[in-house]
């Protein structure tokens, strides 16, 4: 996230149940192993041409003008609603819990493997330093800023029952990585391409493979490297947390030379990334560490059992979700009931729900929390570099 999402084309699953999938993932990390080499791609598809028409509530009014990016001064938190509906709502929510402004836009279609596996793909939405950019159900990205400035963005390859194009745009909002996904009966034909934002010029093919292993666009460390997620291709399990990210790649946008690798089968990714780093979990024996971009190890300490793990921003603090609620690891504090799954800023997480479960924003230095007027799963936060 983005933040890389978890949800993937599976329905909006409250966080008291994704918890209980936590083992599946544990499971399926055990069996997973390094994915292949790739080759350049020969060819490109054909961006699709069709406008891109969001619906837009905030408190300024919309323009159909594309103003320039302006670098957010406060954090938001995105909600992104349930991928089951024909349409969905991106939201931005502040730090005093209230929506700054939200999107309605068309679903991309549902994607499965040709086993009738189901495919993992991330939510179709990305976040700059100034703007969250969210796809249509025709490949058109439009973006949202909390003023509620929105408009078009640029296009990816549409998406089908069989193809899915996720992204991931640079904190600078000048370029965009798009990995493009045909989903088959051996897993995925993968491939990966960066270009600008604004009129697709500079366009970069960098990877392509084949296989049962494919790649998630999850955000950009700075401007010069990019971060992927390394997925198992389709499932058959449940729950979106059944065959989330295993390891991060750290690249180089212009060639897609791997740096740095974060994680691996014996410490599973174990929630979204932020500018710290992320946290892997070694659940067989109940360790967590918290690796920083560079994949050093900055600490390690011991978890209760499986659990989400979520760090802050600066990097102090480590937000553990399990069924119970959420804890703050270096803290010991506890907000029963509230299933965090991002941190705004170094001192608000949120959490996602729906009609049944009201998403909430908590103070994590005294445990206050506020409903969220908004509805959906994490999609990550503005600023949105890593």
């Amino acid at each position: 996230m983005s933040l890389l999402s978890l949800m993937g084309t599976l329905p909006y699953v409250p966080a008291p149940r994704r918890l209980a999938a936590l083992l599946a993932l544990v499971a399926a990390a055990a069996a997973c192993g390094g994915g292949s080499s790739g080759n350049v791609a020969t060819h490109s598809p054909s961006p699709t041409t069709s406008e891109a028409s969001p619906r837009v509530s905030a408190s300024a009014s919309a323009t159909s003008a594309s103003p320039s990016p302006q670098r957010v001064t406060q954090p938001y938190g995105v909600l992104i609603s349930s991928q089951a509906a024909t349409s969905y709502a991106v939201s931005l929510i502040g730090v005093d819990g209230r929506v700054a402004a939200s999107a309605q836009t068309s679903t991309p279609p549902q994607v499965s493997c040709a086993n009738a596996a189901a495919a993992l793909v991330s939510a179709p939405v990305s976040t700059s330093d100034s703007r969250v950019y969210f796809m249509d159900a025709q490949g058109v990205v439009a973006f949202l800023a909390p003023n509620g400035d929105t408009g078009r963005a640029t296009t990816v390859p549409a998406p089908s029952g069989s193809r899915r194009s996720m992204f991931a745009v640079s904190p600078d909002d000048r370029r965009i990585a798009v990995i493009v996904d045909d989903f088959n009966a051996s897993g995925a034909a993968t491939r990966l391409y960066v270009e600008d934002l604004d009129g697709g010029a500079n366009h970069l093919e960098l990877f392509s493979e084949n296989g049962a292993f494919t790649l998630w666009p999850t955000g950009w460390h700075g401007t010069n490297n990019l971060v992927l997620a390394k997925v198992p291709s389709c499932t058959q399990g449940g729950g979106p947390f059944c065959c989330g990210p295993l390891e991060l790649h750290v690249v180089d946008p212009a060639n897609a030379n791997r740096r740095f690798i974060l994680g691996n089968a014996g410490c599973v990714i174990a929630g979204t990334p932020s500018p710290a780093g992320v946290v892997c979990e070694d659940t067989a024996n109940l360790g967590a560490t918290v690796l920083n971009w560079t994949a050093g190890t900055v600490r390690t300490f011991r978890i209760p059992g499986p659990a989400f793990a979520y760090i802050s921003p600066n990097g102090s603090q480590v937000a553990l979700v399990d069924n119970n609620g959420t804890s703050i690891q270096e803290t010991g504090r506890s907000m029963a009931g509230l299933y965090a799954c991002t941190w705004l800023d170094d001192g608000h997480v949120l959490s996602g729900g729906d009609p049944q479960h009201q998403p909430r924003l908590a103070n994590v230095t005294d445990g206050t929390m506020v409903p969220v007027a908004a509805q959906g799963d994490c999609g990550g936060r503005l600023p949105g570099g890593l």
